[in-house]
Protein backbone atom coordinates (compact mmCIF):
# COMPACT_ATOMS: atom_id res chain seq x y z
CA UNK A 1 0.00 0.00 0.00
CA UNK A 2 1.10 3.02 -0.96
CA UNK A 3 1.87 5.76 1.58
CA UNK A 4 0.83 9.48 0.16
CA UNK A 5 2.29 11.22 2.70
CA UNK A 6 6.20 10.14 1.35
CA UNK A 7 4.95 9.54 -2.07
CA UNK A 8 5.65 12.23 -4.93
CA UNK A 9 2.95 13.60 -7.07
CA UNK A 10 3.04 15.03 -10.61
CA UNK A 11 0.58 18.09 -11.11
CA UNK A 12 0.73 20.30 -13.63
CA UNK A 13 3.71 18.46 -15.19
CA UNK A 14 5.52 19.61 -12.02
CA UNK A 15 7.09 17.10 -9.27
CA UNK A 16 5.72 17.55 -5.85
CA UNK A 17 8.49 16.15 -3.13
CA UNK A 18 7.49 15.72 0.31
CA UNK A 19 10.59 16.29 2.70
CA UNK A 20 10.32 12.90 3.32
CA UNK A 21 10.32 11.08 0.50
CA UNK A 22 9.93 7.14 -0.63
CA UNK A 23 12.15 5.92 -3.06
CA UNK A 24 11.46 2.51 -4.32
CA UNK A 25 15.28 0.96 -5.81
CA UNK A 26 16.48 -2.43 -7.02
CA UNK A 27 19.89 -3.65 -5.45
CA UNK A 28 20.87 -5.71 -8.57
CA UNK A 29 22.40 -8.40 -8.78
CA UNK A 30 26.26 -9.40 -9.06
CA UNK A 31 28.37 -6.71 -7.35
CA UNK A 32 24.35 -4.66 -7.50
CA UNK A 33 24.33 -5.42 -3.80
CA UNK A 34 27.96 -3.38 -3.20
CA UNK A 35 27.32 -0.63 -5.08
CA UNK A 36 23.85 0.17 -3.71
CA UNK A 37 25.03 0.00 -0.34
CA UNK A 38 27.79 2.63 -1.00
CA UNK A 39 25.85 4.51 -2.78
CA UNK A 40 22.42 4.46 0.05
CA UNK A 41 25.29 5.57 3.11
CA UNK A 42 26.93 8.66 0.44
CA UNK A 43 22.90 9.84 -0.48
CA UNK A 44 21.72 9.77 2.94
CA UNK A 45 24.97 11.50 4.70
CA UNK A 46 24.74 13.89 2.02
CA UNK A 47 21.21 14.63 3.05
CA UNK A 48 21.85 15.26 6.41
CA UNK A 49 24.77 17.11 6.11
CA UNK A 50 22.48 19.35 3.61
CA UNK A 51 19.24 19.48 5.16
CA UNK A 52 19.75 18.39 8.85
CA UNK A 53 16.81 16.73 9.73
CA UNK A 54 14.28 18.22 7.29
CA UNK A 55 14.89 16.23 4.27
CA UNK A 56 14.71 12.10 4.31
CA UNK A 57 14.89 9.14 1.33
CA UNK A 58 12.81 6.44 3.16
CA UNK A 59 14.57 3.56 0.89
CA UNK A 60 12.15 0.73 -0.19
CA UNK A 61 13.11 -2.29 -1.77
CA UNK A 62 11.50 -3.59 -4.59
CA UNK A 63 12.71 -6.93 -6.85
CA UNK A 64 13.75 -7.61 -10.11
CA UNK A 65 16.56 -10.04 -11.96
CA UNK A 66 17.91 -13.00 -9.65
CA UNK A 67 16.85 -11.79 -6.26
CA UNK A 68 13.18 -11.72 -7.54
CA UNK A 69 13.07 -14.88 -9.58
CA UNK A 70 14.52 -16.46 -6.83
CA UNK A 71 11.58 -15.36 -4.13
CA UNK A 72 8.90 -15.23 -6.72
CA UNK A 73 9.99 -17.10 -9.59
CA UNK A 74 9.87 -13.93 -12.12
CA UNK A 75 12.65 -12.18 -13.17
CA UNK A 76 10.60 -8.92 -13.00
CA UNK A 77 7.41 -9.17 -10.82
CA UNK A 78 4.79 -6.74 -11.38
CA UNK A 79 4.42 -4.97 -8.24
CA UNK A 80 8.25 -3.42 -8.91
CA UNK A 81 6.33 -1.85 -12.32
CA UNK A 82 3.77 -0.89 -9.84
CA UNK A 83 6.04 0.58 -7.28
CA UNK A 84 7.68 2.25 -9.61
CA UNK A 85 4.59 3.81 -11.16
CA UNK A 86 2.95 5.11 -8.17
CA UNK A 87 6.21 6.33 -6.17
CA UNK A 88 7.12 8.18 -9.31
CA UNK A 89 11.00 8.26 -8.74
CA UNK A 90 13.45 5.07 -8.27
CA UNK A 91 16.82 3.71 -8.56
CA UNK A 92 18.47 0.84 -9.31
CA UNK A 93 21.58 -1.51 -9.49
CA UNK A 94 23.12 -3.46 -12.60
CA UNK A 95 20.57 -6.49 -13.37
CA UNK A 96 21.39 -9.88 -14.99
CA UNK A 97 19.42 -10.17 -18.28
CA UNK A 98 18.29 -14.36 -18.40
CA UNK A 99 19.48 -16.34 -20.94
CA UNK A 100 17.04 -17.88 -23.42
CA UNK A 101 13.35 -17.44 -24.05
CA UNK A 102 11.36 -14.55 -22.31
CA UNK A 103 12.57 -11.64 -21.32
CA UNK A 104 15.50 -10.17 -23.85
CA UNK A 105 16.36 -7.08 -21.36
CA UNK A 106 15.24 -6.40 -17.86
CA UNK A 107 16.89 -2.99 -18.18
CA UNK A 108 14.40 -2.98 -22.00
CA UNK A 109 11.38 -4.14 -19.67
CA UNK A 110 11.44 -1.26 -17.42
CA UNK A 111 11.54 1.05 -20.16
CA UNK A 112 9.48 -0.14 -21.91
CA UNK A 113 6.60 -0.79 -19.55
CA UNK A 114 7.00 2.59 -17.97
CA UNK A 115 7.23 4.50 -21.19
CA UNK A 116 10.73 6.02 -19.97
CA UNK A 117 11.37 7.53 -23.31
CA UNK A 118 14.58 9.78 -22.62
CA UNK A 119 17.62 7.90 -21.67
CA UNK A 120 19.72 10.55 -20.22
CA UNK A 121 23.67 10.27 -20.18
CA UNK A 122 25.83 12.78 -19.16
CA UNK A 123 29.41 12.20 -19.75
CA UNK A 124 32.09 14.27 -18.29
CA UNK A 125 35.71 14.29 -17.03
CA UNK A 126 36.70 13.46 -13.64
CA UNK A 127 40.45 15.26 -12.80
CA UNK A 128 42.63 12.50 -11.76
CA UNK A 129 41.26 9.54 -13.92
CA UNK A 130 43.62 8.03 -16.37
CA UNK A 131 41.55 8.60 -20.00
CA UNK A 132 42.85 7.82 -23.03
CA UNK A 133 42.31 10.91 -25.03
CA UNK A 134 44.86 13.94 -25.04
CA UNK A 135 42.18 16.24 -23.39
CA UNK A 136 39.60 14.58 -21.66
CA UNK A 137 38.66 17.55 -19.95
CA UNK A 138 37.09 18.59 -23.06
CA UNK A 139 34.54 16.31 -22.82
CA UNK A 140 31.12 17.93 -21.07
CA UNK A 141 28.06 16.09 -23.53
CA UNK A 142 24.48 15.18 -22.34
CA UNK A 143 23.09 12.67 -24.60
CA UNK A 144 19.20 12.17 -25.07
CA UNK A 145 19.11 8.59 -26.44
CA UNK A 146 15.21 8.06 -27.55
CA UNK A 147 14.37 4.98 -25.30
CA UNK A 148 11.14 3.12 -26.98
CA UNK A 149 12.04 3.12 -30.94
CA UNK A 150 13.78 1.82 -33.58
CA UNK A 151 15.84 -1.80 -33.64
CA UNK A 152 15.20 -1.87 -29.47
CA UNK A 153 11.69 -2.14 -30.33
CA UNK A 154 12.68 -6.00 -30.85
CA UNK A 155 10.75 -6.72 -33.53
CA UNK A 156 12.37 -9.55 -35.10
CA UNK A 157 12.02 -12.48 -37.62
CA UNK A 158 14.01 -15.39 -37.46
CA UNK A 159 15.36 -16.85 -40.92
CA UNK A 160 12.89 -20.06 -42.03
CA UNK A 161 10.32 -18.73 -39.92
CA UNK A 162 7.04 -18.23 -40.93
CA UNK A 163 6.68 -14.70 -40.69
CA UNK A 164 9.76 -14.22 -42.90
CA UNK A 165 8.49 -16.12 -45.61
CA UNK A 166 5.48 -14.27 -45.08
CA UNK A 167 6.85 -11.43 -45.21
CA UNK A 168 9.37 -11.91 -48.13
CA UNK A 169 6.53 -13.05 -50.09
CA UNK A 170 4.45 -9.91 -49.79
CA UNK A 171 7.61 -7.99 -50.32
CA UNK A 172 8.57 -9.94 -53.50
CA UNK A 173 5.09 -9.24 -55.08
CA UNK A 174 4.36 -5.39 -53.56
CA UNK A 175 7.87 -4.03 -53.90
CA UNK A 176 10.09 -6.09 -56.17
CA UNK A 177 12.85 -3.18 -56.33
CA UNK A 178 12.83 -3.73 -52.50
CA UNK A 179 12.80 -7.67 -52.52
CA UNK A 180 16.00 -7.38 -54.59
CA UNK A 181 17.69 -5.37 -52.31
CA UNK A 182 18.01 -8.47 -49.87
CA UNK A 183 21.51 -10.48 -50.65
CA UNK A 184 20.32 -13.66 -49.30
CA UNK A 185 16.53 -14.20 -49.14
CA UNK A 186 16.82 -17.99 -48.56
CA UNK A 187 18.46 -17.38 -45.12
CA UNK A 188 17.78 -13.84 -43.86
CA UNK A 189 16.69 -12.73 -40.64
CA UNK A 190 14.51 -9.90 -40.42
CA UNK A 191 14.31 -6.81 -38.36
CA UNK A 192 12.11 -3.89 -38.06
CA UNK A 193 12.92 -0.36 -37.38
CA UNK A 194 10.51 1.87 -36.16
CA UNK A 195 11.02 5.73 -36.07
CA UNK A 196 7.75 7.98 -35.54
CA UNK A 197 7.25 11.38 -35.85
CA UNK A 198 6.02 11.47 -32.41
CA UNK A 199 8.49 9.56 -30.82
CA UNK A 200 10.87 11.45 -32.17
CA UNK A 201 9.95 14.84 -31.23
CA UNK A 202 8.91 14.02 -27.80
CA UNK A 203 12.49 13.05 -27.24
CA UNK A 204 14.38 16.34 -28.96
CA UNK A 205 11.74 18.32 -26.97
CA UNK A 206 13.09 17.01 -23.82
CA UNK A 207 17.05 18.01 -25.24
CA UNK A 208 15.35 21.33 -26.49
CA UNK A 209 14.55 22.49 -22.57
CA UNK A 210 17.44 20.85 -21.05
CA UNK A 211 19.46 22.84 -22.96
CA UNK A 212 17.25 26.04 -22.64
CA UNK A 213 17.26 25.56 -18.40
CA UNK A 214 20.71 24.57 -17.97
CA UNK A 215 22.07 27.71 -20.71
CA UNK A 216 23.70 24.92 -22.93
CA UNK A 217 24.90 26.39 -26.30
CA UNK A 218 24.04 23.48 -29.12
CA UNK A 219 21.63 20.60 -29.38
CA UNK A 220 23.02 18.30 -31.90
CA UNK A 221 20.90 15.75 -33.68
CA UNK A 222 23.04 12.49 -34.57
CA UNK A 223 21.49 10.77 -37.03
CA UNK A 224 22.53 8.52 -40.17
CA UNK A 225 19.54 10.19 -42.42
CA UNK A 226 22.33 9.93 -45.88
CA UNK A 227 21.30 6.03 -45.61
CA UNK A 228 18.29 5.43 -43.39
CA UNK A 229 16.59 8.47 -45.25
CA UNK A 230 12.39 7.58 -43.98
CA UNK A 231 14.10 6.62 -40.33
CA UNK A 232 16.84 8.59 -39.08
CA UNK A 233 16.47 11.22 -41.95
CA UNK A 234 12.72 11.53 -40.73
CA UNK A 235 13.89 11.86 -37.20
CA UNK A 236 16.61 15.14 -38.18
CA UNK A 237 13.56 16.98 -40.23
CA UNK A 238 11.66 16.12 -37.42
CA UNK A 239 13.80 17.96 -34.51
CA UNK A 240 14.25 21.09 -37.01
CA UNK A 241 10.32 20.83 -37.69
CA UNK A 242 9.83 21.04 -34.18
CA UNK A 243 12.62 23.94 -32.89
CA UNK A 244 11.28 25.92 -35.85
CA UNK A 245 8.24 26.22 -34.65
CA UNK A 246 7.58 25.69 -31.30
CA UNK A 247 10.78 27.47 -29.99
CA UNK A 248 11.91 29.84 -32.56
CA UNK A 249 12.42 32.26 -30.21
CA UNK A 250 14.58 29.97 -28.28
CA UNK A 251 16.34 28.03 -31.21
CA UNK A 252 18.39 29.32 -34.56
CA UNK A 253 18.95 25.83 -36.55
CA UNK A 254 21.79 24.99 -39.73
CA UNK A 255 19.06 24.46 -41.60
CA UNK A 256 17.80 28.38 -41.48
CA UNK A 257 21.21 28.95 -41.77
CA UNK A 258 21.19 26.79 -45.08
CA UNK A 259 17.88 28.69 -46.43
CA UNK A 260 19.35 32.07 -46.03
CA UNK A 261 22.76 31.22 -47.53
CA UNK A 262 20.68 29.90 -50.59
CA UNK A 263 18.19 32.76 -51.29
CA UNK A 264 20.53 35.65 -49.71
CA UNK A 265 24.16 34.49 -50.14
CA UNK A 266 26.07 33.22 -47.04
CA UNK A 267 27.32 36.87 -46.05
CA UNK A 268 23.70 37.26 -44.81
CA UNK A 269 23.06 33.69 -43.57
CA UNK A 270 26.40 34.38 -41.18
CA UNK A 271 25.01 37.55 -40.12
CA UNK A 272 21.78 36.16 -39.34
CA UNK A 273 23.63 33.54 -36.99
CA UNK A 274 25.96 36.02 -35.35
CA UNK A 275 22.75 37.61 -34.38
CA UNK A 276 20.84 34.89 -33.17
CA UNK A 277 23.41 33.26 -31.04
CA UNK A 278 24.61 36.99 -29.94
CA UNK A 279 21.03 36.90 -28.47
CA UNK A 280 21.30 33.74 -26.40
CA UNK A 281 19.48 31.74 -29.49
CA UNK A 282 20.80 27.51 -29.20
CA UNK A 283 22.27 26.85 -31.96
CA UNK A 284 20.87 23.42 -33.36
CA UNK A 285 23.07 21.73 -36.10
CA UNK A 286 22.84 17.55 -36.82
CA UNK A 287 25.92 15.33 -38.09
CA UNK A 288 25.60 12.08 -39.80
CA UNK A 289 26.56 9.55 -36.95
CA UNK A 290 29.95 7.70 -38.09
CA UNK A 291 31.12 11.77 -38.32
CA UNK A 292 30.01 11.74 -34.99
CA UNK A 293 32.44 9.51 -33.95
CA UNK A 294 35.31 10.91 -35.21
CA UNK A 295 34.07 14.15 -33.92
CA UNK A 296 33.54 13.84 -30.75
CA UNK A 297 37.53 12.33 -30.71
CA UNK A 298 39.00 15.34 -32.21
CA UNK A 299 36.34 18.30 -31.27
CA UNK A 300 34.31 17.23 -28.13
CA UNK A 301 34.09 21.39 -27.08
CA UNK A 302 31.85 21.42 -30.19
CA UNK A 303 29.00 19.09 -28.60
CA UNK A 304 26.86 19.75 -26.09
CA UNK A 305 23.55 18.35 -25.59
CA UNK A 306 23.13 15.05 -28.33
CA UNK A 307 19.43 13.81 -29.65
CA UNK A 308 19.63 10.90 -31.40
CA UNK A 309 18.02 7.42 -32.07
CA UNK A 310 18.07 4.42 -30.21
CA UNK A 311 20.90 2.24 -31.83
CA UNK A 312 23.24 5.47 -32.03
CA UNK A 313 22.74 6.55 -28.14
CA UNK A 314 23.93 3.09 -27.48
CA UNK A 315 27.08 3.18 -28.99
CA UNK A 316 27.77 6.75 -28.31
CA UNK A 317 27.19 6.98 -24.73
CA UNK A 318 29.59 4.11 -24.11
CA UNK A 319 32.08 4.97 -26.94
CA UNK A 320 31.78 8.60 -25.18
CA UNK A 321 32.14 7.64 -21.35
CA UNK A 322 35.17 5.46 -23.02
CA UNK A 323 37.07 8.76 -23.41
CA UNK A 324 36.62 10.01 -19.76
CA UNK A 325 37.89 6.63 -18.07
CA UNK A 326 35.00 4.12 -19.23
CA UNK A 327 31.29 3.70 -17.69
CA UNK A 328 32.21 2.78 -14.00
CA UNK A 329 32.12 6.70 -13.95
CA UNK A 330 29.20 7.73 -16.09
CA UNK A 331 25.60 7.69 -14.55
CA UNK A 332 22.23 7.20 -16.52
CA UNK A 333 18.55 8.16 -16.46
CA UNK A 334 15.35 7.20 -18.05
CA UNK A 335 13.17 9.52 -17.56
CA UNK A 336 9.13 10.53 -19.05
CA UNK A 337 9.18 13.82 -18.54
CA UNK A 338 5.05 13.98 -19.25
CA UNK A 339 4.28 11.00 -16.79
CA UNK A 340 7.43 12.63 -14.61
CA UNK A 341 8.39 8.55 -14.03
CA UNK A 342 12.13 8.31 -13.63
CA UNK A 343 14.24 5.68 -12.77
CA UNK A 344 17.78 6.22 -11.78
CA UNK A 345 20.80 3.39 -12.68
CA UNK A 346 24.30 2.01 -13.08
CA UNK A 347 25.37 2.22 -16.89
CA UNK A 348 27.49 -0.76 -16.02
CA UNK A 349 26.98 -4.23 -16.05
CA UNK A 350 26.77 -7.05 -13.24
CA UNK A 351 30.70 -7.92 -13.13
CA UNK A 352 29.86 -11.78 -11.21
CA UNK A 353 33.65 -12.15 -10.74
CA UNK A 354 34.32 -9.51 -8.33
CA UNK A 355 30.20 -9.72 -6.83
CA UNK A 356 30.49 -9.64 -3.19
CA UNK A 357 34.07 -8.70 -2.86
CA UNK A 358 33.62 -5.37 -2.04
CA UNK A 359 35.79 -4.46 -5.17
CA UNK A 360 33.34 -2.76 -7.09
CA UNK A 361 33.81 1.14 -8.28
CA UNK A 362 30.22 2.23 -7.13
CA UNK A 363 31.16 5.92 -9.02
CA UNK A 364 27.99 5.33 -11.61
CA UNK A 365 25.27 4.67 -9.20
CA UNK A 366 26.76 7.28 -6.80
CA UNK A 367 26.33 9.67 -10.06
CA UNK A 368 23.11 8.69 -10.72
CA UNK A 369 22.38 9.31 -7.49
CA UNK A 370 23.07 12.52 -8.06
CA UNK A 371 20.71 12.97 -10.96
CA UNK A 372 18.30 11.71 -8.87
CA UNK A 373 18.37 14.13 -6.33
CA UNK A 374 18.37 17.14 -8.62
CA UNK A 375 15.00 15.64 -10.26
CA UNK A 376 14.18 15.64 -7.01
CA UNK A 377 15.17 19.96 -6.69
CA UNK A 378 17.40 18.64 -3.95
CA UNK A 379 20.72 20.47 -5.73
CA UNK A 380 22.39 21.05 -1.96
CA UNK A 381 22.87 17.12 -1.74
CA UNK A 382 23.43 16.87 -5.49
CA UNK A 383 26.21 19.17 -5.55
CA UNK A 384 28.08 18.11 -2.28
CA UNK A 385 27.89 14.65 -3.59
CA UNK A 386 29.90 15.98 -6.64
CA UNK A 387 32.33 18.27 -5.36
CA UNK A 388 33.62 15.46 -2.53
CA UNK A 389 33.48 12.99 -5.39
CA UNK A 390 35.79 14.96 -7.72
CA UNK A 391 38.23 15.75 -4.43
CA UNK A 392 38.16 12.06 -3.69
CA UNK A 393 39.29 11.30 -7.36
CA UNK A 394 41.58 14.21 -7.74
CA UNK A 395 43.63 13.05 -4.38
CA UNK A 396 44.20 9.31 -6.24
CA UNK A 397 41.75 7.86 -3.54
CA UNK A 398 40.11 5.30 -5.83
CA UNK A 399 38.91 1.65 -6.47
CA UNK A 400 41.15 -1.09 -7.79
CA UNK A 401 39.59 -0.59 -11.40
CA UNK A 402 40.69 3.11 -11.75
CA UNK A 403 43.69 3.13 -9.27
CA UNK A 404 45.64 0.45 -11.72
CA UNK A 405 46.07 3.04 -14.09
CA UNK A 406 47.06 6.19 -12.17
CA UNK A 407 50.63 5.59 -9.98
CA UNK A 408 51.15 7.08 -6.67
CA UNK A 409 46.79 6.10 -5.99
CA UNK A 410 45.56 4.92 -2.91
CA UNK A 411 43.54 1.52 -3.49
CA UNK A 412 39.81 1.78 -1.59
CA UNK A 413 37.51 -1.03 -1.18
CA UNK A 414 33.95 -0.25 -2.59
CA UNK A 415 32.73 0.74 1.42
CA UNK A 416 35.56 2.94 1.87
CA UNK A 417 35.07 4.69 -1.42
CA UNK A 418 32.08 5.48 -0.32
CA UNK A 419 33.51 6.84 3.33
CA UNK A 420 36.33 8.63 0.99
CA UNK A 421 33.23 10.56 -0.67
CA UNK A 422 31.49 11.48 2.48
CA UNK A 423 35.16 12.42 4.59
CA UNK A 424 35.16 14.95 1.61
CA UNK A 425 31.97 16.58 2.08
Amino acid sequence: MIDSTTSIRMVNKKLIVPDQVTIPFITGDGIGPDVTAATQSVVNAAIEKAYQLEKKIIWKEVFAGEKAFHQTGKWFPQGTLNAFSEYIVGIKGPLTTPVGGGIRSLNVAIRKDLDLYVCLRPVRYFRGINAPVSQPEKIDVIIFRENTEDVYSGIEFEADSQETKMFLEWLKEQSPDSYQKIRFPQSVGLGIKPISKQGSQRLIRAAIEYAIRNKRPIVTLIHKGNIMKFTEGAFQMWGYDLAESEYKDFIYTARQFEHTKKHTGIAEAKKEKEWALSNGRIWMNDVITDAAFQNLLLYPQDFSVIATSNLNGDYLSDALAAQVGGIGISPGANINYQTGIAIFEATHGTAPDIAGKNLANPSSLILSSVLMLQYLGWNEAAELITKALEKTINHGQLTQDLAQFVIGSTVLSTSEFAKAIISNF
